[in-house]
Formats: structure tokens, sequence, C-alpha cells
């Protein structure tokens, strides 16, 4: 007993209970952060596959009999007396019942998208094969059956698949009609706009300076006349195309027996779900995946893609890294190679290190009243005072984003460069000055360069909490729909004044501000998982720049 007693207590002693114990805490940690991105995993992605549409015969709680159509969404057990208090009619000696949450989309018919089933109420549920699904531009999915299609008013005769096949042409007619009607509203006519306003501008300059001569004057005419012209006949292009893509209709009947009719131009896809084969869905699936990176959205968030979202993110954390790496790795170099070590640097690197736990809203505050009202104010003053009282760069935007994560991240690079410089061997250094080199040939030709996978490593903290953080974006720069990328085909092509679309805040506004909150929760999920793997590409690039640092200055260090 004694000897047992002694062993435990040497145990204890020789730390290895502490070692298994932080094992198990990291386990503990791994196994529920895998979790959480699995099941982020299967509730946004699962959104995409091509549910079948069921039709079903419901009696409702007045004893009326009806017919409803549409997805199944989720099924849940509950308490029957929770139903029996909601008025619904159930057995007193059922305990629990199961009910189902069906979207019935057609929104604009009935008013709402989704609906609770109670499973006692059902008595016929079938999935017919030529039922159909619709997403459309407004008012979410329609479901229904194809009943005509009408090219310019006139019937199409044909029924069946030949029906869906000219159903389906008709679409893809439109489809494409659509886009050209994009590509000229949003490139060509954007394009000449961008131009007239800057005409406007460069005149109002002019004016300014007292140097709006007749000859400049003439010449700005001309070259307005010229954009007029183009103007005209873009316009008259869009009539054109407006008039062919509002030519087709289709003719539909919906749950209750009614036939509505529905322009084609208002419809993206249709799909049979129960008549796809399972290669079929897989390619439909797919199909989606590829809408929801490479789209812009649609119906305020809910549906569509969130391409802008994830162009704003990445290229606001790129502007973010080019301007704190330079900053914190400077500030770092003088901290630990040129200052003076004493009380006031000590000071200055624990405020640095408190910095880092400031809270991220007040770096907002800070970055809205000096970025963007002093400095944007005093630039506007200074450089734009043409477009005066509007501002360019008084205003939120993307730079202004990036220089407020950039001071939010700044201690992180600060402190992993101070760690990486400290490891430097005092030798080396004196190596390299007893050959005659400099203390700046010697800093910027040996140390910083052996200190720069510490270096990467600070970039890589700051990149993956600069890209999660929305508070003070919601300041300084990021709005809910952002009409045109802060980088198109319009000199000077990266516009650093332009508000953008951030992956984190549109995770909140469709989450908390979207009217339609179950329609939004699959999209809450998708996106946020597609948050968490542009966080992980941003940090395996930088890790990757850090090994080959490493191992280019490995031999170096030996």
């Amino acid at each position: 007993m004694h000897s047992t007693g002694s062993h435990l207590k040497n145990w204890w002693k020789s730390g290895d209970p502490w070692v298994w114990m932080t094992a198990a805490a990291v386990a503990a940690s791994m196994i529920m952060v895998v979790g959480l991105l699995i099941l982020i995993a299967i509730r946004g992605l699962g959104h995409y596959w091509p549910a079948s549409i069921h039709e079903m015969a419901y009696q409702e709680s007045d004893g009326k009999q009806v017919r409803v159509i549409g997805e199944v969404v989720e099924i849940e057990s509950v308490l029957a007396s929770t139903v029996r208090e909601t008025g619904y009619p159930v057995d007193t000696s059922i305990e629990t019942v199961e009910r189902y949450l069906l979207k019935t989309g057609n929104r604009d018919v009935d008013g709402f998208d989704f609906r609770w089933l109670v499973s006692s109420g059902v008595s016929r549920d079938e999935t017919p094969a030529d039922l159909l699904a619709m997403e459309r531009h407004e008012w979410g999915n329609y479901y229904g059956y194809l009943r005509s299609v009408k090219i310019d008013g006139k019937a199409v005769e044909a029924e069946g698949e030949a029906l869906w096949t000219v159903m389906q042409e008709r679409i893809e007619h439109a489809t494409a009609l659509h886009e050209q009607i994009r590509g000229i509203e949003k490139h060509d006519s954007g394009a000449i706009n961008y131009a007239l306003e800057r005409l406007r501008l460069k005149q109002r300059g002019l004016e300014l300076e007292g140097k709006l001569t007749d000859e400049a004057l003439a010449e700005m005419s001309a070259e307005r006349a010229k954009l007029d012209q183009r103007y005209e006949v873009l316009n008259e292009q869009l009539g054109k195309l407006y008039g062919q893509v509002e030519r087709d209709s289709l003719v539909l009947e919906e749950r209750g027996g009614q036939q509505i009719e529905m322009k084609v131009s208002t419809v993206v896809r249709a799909y049979r779900p129960n008549a796809m084969s399972l290669l079929q869905k897989i390619g439909f699936y797919f199909t989606k995946l590829w809408e929801f990176v490479s789209d812009e959205p649609r119906e305020a968030n809910t549906e569509g893609g969130i391409f802008p979202a994830i162009f704003g993110t990445v290229m606001m954390v790129i502007l973010m890294s080019v301007v704190v790496t330079p900053f914190g790795v400077i500030a770092a170099v003088y901290l630990r190679e040129y200052a003076k070590q004493g009380p006031m640097t000590r000071t200055i690197r624990i405020a640095v290190n408190n910095l880092a736990g400031v809270p991220s809203i007040v770096y907002g505050v800070f970055g809205l009243g000096f970025f963007v009202y002093f400095l944007g104010g005093n630039i506007d003053d200074l450089f734009f005072p043409e477009a005066q009282p509007a501002p360019t760069f008084g205003t939120p935007g993307i730079f202004w984003a990036a220089l407020t994560l950039a001071i939010l991240t700044l201690p992180v690079v600060i402190v992993a460069t101070e760690e990486g410089l400290s490891r430097i061997p005092r030798s080396i250094r004196e190596g390299s000055l007893a050959l005659g080199a400099t203390k700046a040939e010697t800093l910027w030709r040996t140390v910083l360069p052996m200190a720069s996978p510490a270096m990467m490593t600070g970039l890589i903290l700051a990149v993956a909490r600069a890209a999660g953080e929305v508070a003070p974006l919601m300041l300084v720069g990021v709005v809910k729909l952002a009409p045109t990328l802060p980088l198109d085909g319009n000199f000077p092509f990266l516009h650093l004044e332009r508000k953008f679309m951030h992956l984190g805040f549109h995770i909140y506004d469709v989450g908390f501000q979207s009217p339609n909150v179950e329609a939004a929760r699959p999209l809450v999920y998708a996106t946020s998982l597609l948050l968490v793997v542009v966080i992980i590409a941003l940090n395996l690039a930088a890790i990757a720049i850090r090994n080959h640092l490493r191992e280019k200055y490995r031999a170096l260090e030996n």
C-alpha cells in the first residue's frame, strides 16, 4: 500500500499527469472544432441538394381537406399537448406526434414560404414526377405543374416531355438575353456613366481653378456628346432586348388548382427533382454550388451567390497585409535592435501587448473618427474639391477598413517579429560585424531574413483575425449590398474609396436582418463554411511562404 502511494506521488511529481491532461484538452478542442465544421458543412452544403417535392392531402384544424405541395425541410417530434394548444385536434391517447416543416414556396400566391404540418393530418403523400420547382429572380421558389408555354401570346402545341423541352429552351433563351442586358447595364452603360461623372468633375475642377476656357468647355462638350450618342445606342439595344425577354410566358397550376401565367423572364431555372436520376442530381448540386461562389446575390442576399462578399473579404485582407507587415516589422526592429532597453521600452511593449486585447469595436470607432472623418475629410479638401460636398475619401470605404484592421492586428505582428529577432544568436550578429559589415547591413542581409518565418507567423495570425472581424467594419466601409466591386475596368481600376461586401457581415445580415428567417438559415451555414475556407486558404498561403523562407535560411542558422 505504501509502495503504491509512493509510486502515485512520484507519478504526480514527474509531471506526466499534466502532459496527459493537456493532451486531452487539445483533443477535446479539436473534436469540438471538427464537429462544429461538420455541422456547418452538413447544414450549409445540404441546402443545394435537389430534394423531392411532395404533394400531400392534409386536414386543416377546422377539418377542411387541402392539397399541399413543397419540400420537407425538417421533421421533428413534439408533445401532442403542444400541438393541441395550437388548436389542431390530436387524439388524447397520443403523447407525441411528428410534424413536418414544409417549404411551400409560392410566396406571391400564399403570402408565406414555409408551413408546419402535423403528420396525423396527412392522409396522402406522393412525389409525382411532373411536379416542378422553379427558382425566380423575385419571390423565391415556385412549386406546381407546367400546363402550357406561350410564345408571343400563342400557346405552343406540345405536351409532356416535348412541352418541358420547349420550356427549358425558352428559359435558356431568356437567360442569355438577361446576360446581354446585364452586360450592357453594368459594364457598357456603367463605363459611360463613369466617364460622364469624370467629365463633370473635370469641368468643376477647372471652374474652381479659374481655368475653364471656351476651348476646354467645347472639348468637354464634344466628348460628352459622343458619350450621350453611345448611351442612346445602348438604350435602343436595351429596349429591343427587354422587348424580346418579355415575350414568352408559362401557364402553371399551383396547389389550389388555380392556373397562373408567369413571364419566363422572371425564372432563373426550372427542374423536376422527382424525375431526376442520381447522376442528374449530382450535376445539379455542383451547378448550384458553383453559382453560390461565383454569382451575385438576389432577393436581399437570401438567394443567388456571394461572389462580391468573397472578393471584398480577400481584397481587404490583402490590403491590410500590405500595410501591417512593413509597419509591424519596422516597429519590432526598432524596439529590439535600436531602442535603448529600459523602463520606456518596457512600457511600450506592455502597451503594445495590451492593445491586442482592446475590443475591436473600439478600433472601428477610432477608424471612423480618425481615418474617415479627419484624414478622409482633409484628403477630400486637398485633392477632390471639385467633388464637394459629396465625399470621396471622407466616407467609409475599403481602404479605411484595411487601415483600421491593420492597426487592430499591428500588435500581433510586432510581438511575433520581436520573438523572431530575439531568437537570432548573438554570435551571428557579432560574426557579421567582425567581417566588416555595418549594423544596418547585418540587419538587412542576415538578421531579418532569418527572422522572416517569425514575421510570417505574425502575419498568419493577423490574417486569421482580420478576416473574421465584423464589428469595426460596420463603421468603416462594409455594406449589405455593394453595387460595384472595388476593382473594375474603369481608370484607376482599383477604387479604394468604394464600399464593399464582407463574408462576416453577410452572415450577420442574412442571419439577423432577413425578414425570411427559414429561407436564410441554410445560407448562413453555407457562408460560415465559406468564410472558414477562405481564412484557411489565406493561412495556408502564408504558411507555404513561411515554410519556404524557413528552408531557405535553415543553412544560415546552422
